[in-house]
């Protein structure tokens, strides 16, 4: 077993702290410039598609899609995880405060990516049993043509099932499970089952259900996040100034913000940075596609709009949250780290009360998210499988869930970073091959 757990973090650190940082945000500053800045140019477009047209009631998903909103609220609850706590807290104990700078530039470029993405989900969704279904898979197949297009298929959808509908969900009921019995003294396998159960009632609801209940809880975790850090942030108001000047010296001279003796480099910055930035928004990833090919829409550039506002959301304001709080109230200099550190800069301001508002947010991220990359392997284990095969994976899905809550995921979350690692591949080379479908789709949509 350690054999294996040296095998699968050497490849992690090809990966993530290599090729993927080239890949991913080189193919985010691809598609930038030839989309000619679509991120800044239509960025105030994309604010009007998401929030121009909200209603309190929303819309019903059925078999012909979701709505928009909808749609994008999927998609923010697989982003918004615990990524956006415990993943910044570690880019900042790793980078220093520079890492925020890094994770801001890659999120720019990644909303150019998922423009991309959402846009060919959209252009290539499909049907199956008569219900509206989408994602890299068909674009996928649709840029390369014969034998090779449906291996490379495949292969992301096995990659996506098991990184995320078994071993991330894993992950994210344990980072509940550990939050609630730190801060409560409950039993990790009771929070396991609780959380498990409602996530089956929500997974056998169907598209349907799953949109009823994204729409709602995304908008109201977010807020309460944001607000419980905005709190601390005017708190702290005299120390703002001083927080961004250590992130942008931070993000070129980590040794004058943190000391040479720490050993944090700008490569370090970087690094830390732009990884956990890409992991925390998912650009580029495949992952949100799925839930953009569901939303109906009158040209599928409507919906790469939307998607913009998904990464804006989860790094430039929940994902920011997190970081100002860790750096203002200067617990980046504790020696703590991951969720441990988010919760020490919540309870030097708020006191026990941190701790309870630190788990009761990873509650709402982590299950989200585990709403959301259900959903996104159930798209895959249909284009596989068939829709026959969806009530075995819901199963095995809660069941996994129930496994991670109490059991020790470092293996685990290692793995599920590599297969997230590797799915990345096979989504990059079909945005890539398609990125003149893309081009021409958004110069076509400035004409109507």
């Amino acid at each position: 077993m350690d054999f294996l757990g040296e095998i699968i973090k050497s490849v992690n650190s090809f990966l993530w702290d290599f090729a993927l940082l080239f890949l991913l945000c080189g193919t985010g500053v691809y598609f930038t410039v030839r989309l000619k800045f679509v991120q800044i140019r239509k960025f105030p477009a994309a604010l009007k598609a998401v929030f121009g047209n909200i209603r309190l009631r929303g819309a019903k998903a059925d078999h012909e899609g979701m709505s928009s909103f909808q749609s994008l609220a999927t998609a923010i609850a697989a982003q918004v995880g615990t990524g956006n706590i415990a993943g910044a807290a570690t880019a900042i104990a790793s980078g220093g405060p520079g890492a925020i700078f890094w994770m801001w530039l890659s999120a720019f470029f990644g909303m150019a990516t998922i423009y991309g993405e959402a846009t060919l989900a959209q252009k290539y969704k499909t049907r199956i049993d008569g219900h509206v279904t989408g994602g890299p898979v068909y674009y996928i197949k649709a840029a390369f043509r014969g034998t090779f297009g449906k291996v490379l298929a495949a292969v992301f959808s096995v990659f996506i099932i098991i990184a995320l509908g078994f071993m991330g969900n894993m992950v994210q009921s344990n980072s509940i499970s550990v939050a609630f019995e730190s801060a409560f003294g409950v039993n990790k396998l009771y929070v396991g089952i609780i959380v498990a159960v409602t996530a089956g009632f929500i997974f056998l609801g169907g598209v349907k259900r799953i949109a009823s209940v994204t729409e709602k809880i995304v908008p109201i975790m977010a807020l309460c996040y944001v607000l419980g850090s905005l709190i601390i942030i005017i708190g702290n108001f005299s120390r703002i100034g001083e927080a961004f000047r250590l992130i942008f010296v931070g993000a070129f001279d980590p040794a004058a913000v943190m000391g040479g003796a720490v050993g944090i480099t700008v490569k370090t910055a970087v690094r830390y940075g732009v990884a956990r930035g890409l992991f925390s928004n998912e650009a580029g990833m495949g992952s949100t596609p799925h839930a953009h090919a569901m939303a109906k829409v009158d040209h599928p550039c409507d919906q790469g709009l939307v998607a913009i506002v998904g990464v804006f959301i989860d790094t430039f304001i929940v994902l920011t949250m997190t970081a100002l709080v860790v750096v203002i109230t200067g617990s980046f200099q504790s020696g703590l780290t991951g969720v441990e550190l988010a919760q020490s800069a919540f309870v030097s301001f708020y006191g026990k009360f941190g701790n309870i508002f630190i788990a009761v947010s990873l509650l709402f991220f982590a299950f989200s998210t585990i709403i959301g990359w259900y959903f996104f392997g159930e798209q895959n284990v249909k284009y596989l499988f068939g829709s026959k095969a969806v009530k075995f994976y819901a199963a095995l899905v809660v069941v996994f869930v129930i496994v991670g809550s109490v059991m020790k995921v470092g293996l685990v979350w290692d793995m599920s970073d590599m297969f997230n690692g590797l799915m990345v591949i096979p989504n990059l080379l079909g945005l890539l091959a398609l990125s003149g479908v893309v081009a021409a789709l958004d110069k076509e949509s400035e004409h109507l």
